[in-house]
């Protein structure tokens, strides 16, 4: 259910519901929304192991009270060592999307918890970082209780994933015997990460700044070479969170932001931009014609991503300009109402966490946290029992195609959180996980909630649609799920669209969430049904 609370209080949303829970119990205490984050987002990392990890990238969105939003690009680089030649010389014709050579990047994410906690000092933040990270070093000293999703999870993907060094050790148990086969936990039994807790409690003492340049870098970086990764100690020290300006665009509803290059924050604006020009707000909500001018912006926006979403240093011009007015009106003057555009290949999974939290003064944080594909590169460091992330899987060796890996590149990010300051003064932070879902999914929810004026949860809850590839799919059809009308879906295919028809709550379409601060001060959260997830508050 959504949930509303009195105007002085906090909300957390996650896709668990023990970081939601983590979170607030710091906005109870007197933290603001950035600390809450914090310490929902180490949770996460803990309690939700197949979808995330320190061992990943993150991306922060914050909006203050008054003011403009700002950003936080934690996203490491490829290894000095990572190179062409090198894949080349390893016998490799593409970048593996498992073991050593796909953790070929720093992992950013601890890095932005210190960016952000430092912007958190600024607005009065007090909180000791043993308070934050409390109850993410409990739950992974103590243990956590096996998730559906995680065992199942775990059970599909351990073909792939069984082999990978320190995998089996962390994330399996053993049978009776010695020559048993690793089988995933069973949901509902208690799962510890004893090097993990130590892990954590290290950052604690030493510092967040350990993870890059201490004691603990040192022995991370120690883990890598054991495990034949290309990551070194010079590429964790050389790596530092950047602040950066998020992108804007001008919506007839108000001003939406999202995250900036490399990530694909500028598609989740473009579509919504193209869909308006295309008249999506005379259309009926969850309609076929609804979910057609979504699908067809979305192509058109996949154009631009395909064209330009890449290391902004890497990228012929700025960003920002994409969503320029007449560059949306001449993509959305290309969308036929009733007939289906082409289409090719999506970029595949992607395996992230989104997080939202409100605080009593108004401050607001979009949150995301990611591995990439479920489990990353499936390596577990076998010291710190860190599991290291893949996203550099999304890099390629062709040296002349845009994503092609080159040492220092930050790779291509599917992950961006989203804000919108509407017209009327509700505030929302939105988002979910899902490749290349998300930037569809923000626009389902979006645009249920703030322009057909849907309940808040009923827009993340009701049925979905993704165009492409995502978490567990492979194939590029228009996926929709069961409970669409089937008015809806004929009509659909009539306008030549390959429609799949999958669950009706399939985790297939992301797990996506959303906070709305209203103007009088109330607070509205919305989770989806299709996580393990909860809102929190007070």
């Amino acid at each position: 259910m959504s949930h509303s609370v009195n105007p002085q209080q906090g909300i957390v949303t996650a896709p668990h519901a023990l970081a939601s829970e983590a979170g607030l119990a710091v906005l109870r205490n007197g933290g603001n929304a950035i600390e809450a984050m914090v310490a929902a987002a180490s949770t996460i990392a803990v309690v939700y192991p197949h979808m995330n990890s320190i061992g990943g990238d993150g991306f922060w969105l914050i909006v203050p009270p008054q003011g403009a939003p700002m950003a936080i690009s934690a996203c490491g680089g490829a290894a000095a060592n990572a190179t062409i030649a090198a894949y080349h010389e390893h016998g490799m014709t593409s970048i593996p999307t498992r073991g050593p050579w796909a953790a070929n990047t720093v992992a950013g994410t601890v890095g932005g918890w210190q960016a952000a906690l430092q912007i958190a000092q600024r607005m009065g933040g007090q909180h000791s970082l043993a308070a934050l990270l409390g109850q993410a070093i409990q739950y992974a000293e103590q243990g956590i209780t096996v998730t559906h999703s995680q065992s199942t999870l775990t059970a599909q993907k351990l073909p792939e994933l069984v082999a990978q060094p320190g995998f089996a050790e962390t994330f399996l148990i053993r049978g009776q015997t010695p020559e048993a086969t690793p089988e995933a936990p069973k949901e509902g039994t208690l799962f510890k990460q004893p090097r993990l807790a130590n892990t954590l409690r290290r950052l604690v003492s030493e510092g967040l700044d350990s993870f890059y340049r201490g004691a603990l870098a040192a022995d991370i970086a120690a883990d890598l070479k054991t495990l034949g990764s290309p990551v070194s100690a010079a590429d964790l020290s050389a790596y530092h969170a950047e602040i950066v300006t998020p992108l804007h665009l001008n919506h007839a509803l108000g001003d939406l932001y999202n995250m900036t290059l490399p990530t694909q924050g500028v598609v989740s604006l473009a579509i919504l931009g193209i869909a308006e020009r295309a008249g999506l707000s005379s259309v009926q909500a969850d309609s076929a014609d609804h979910v057609h001018l979504l699908v067809e912006a979305t192509k058109k926006a996949f154009g631009l991503r395909d064209q330009y979403v890449t290391d902004a240093r890497d990228c012929p011009i700025h960003a920002q300009s994409l969503l320029e007015d007449a560059r949306l009106e001449s993509l959305a003057a290309a969308i036929d109402p009733k007939h289906a555009a082409p289409w090719g290949a999506g970029h595949g999974p992607g395996d992230t966490v989104w997080l939202g939290a409100i605080d009593a003064s108004g401050l607001a944080v979009s949150f995301i946290q990611s591995i990439y594909h479920e489990y990353g590169s499936g390596c577990v460091l076998p010291g710190t029992g860190i599991n290291w992330q893949n996203r550099g899987a999304s890099f390629g060796l062709n040296p002349q195609a845009l994503l092609a890996i080159k040492p220092g590149k930050k790779p291509f990010h599917t992950l961006n959180p989203a804000a919108a300051r509407l017209k009327d003064g509700r505030l929302m932070v939105y988002g979910t996980m899902g490749g290349d879902g998300q930037p569809q999914t923000q626009a389902a929810v979006f645009t249920r909630y703030a322009l057909f004026g849907q309940e808040l949860q009923h827009s993340v809850s009701a049925p979905r649609w993704l165009l492409g590839r995502t978490w567990g799919q492979t194939t590029d059809s228009l996926k929709l799920e069961s409970r669409f009308p089937a008015a809806v879906v004929d009509e659909l295919r009539t306008r030549g669209h390959d429609v799949e028809i999958l669950e009706a709550f399939d985790s297939t379409m992301g797990h996506a969430g959303a906070l709305v601060r209203h103007s009088n001060g109330e607070l509205e959260g919305a989770y989806d049904p299709r996580s393990d997830g909860g809102v929190a508050a007070f």
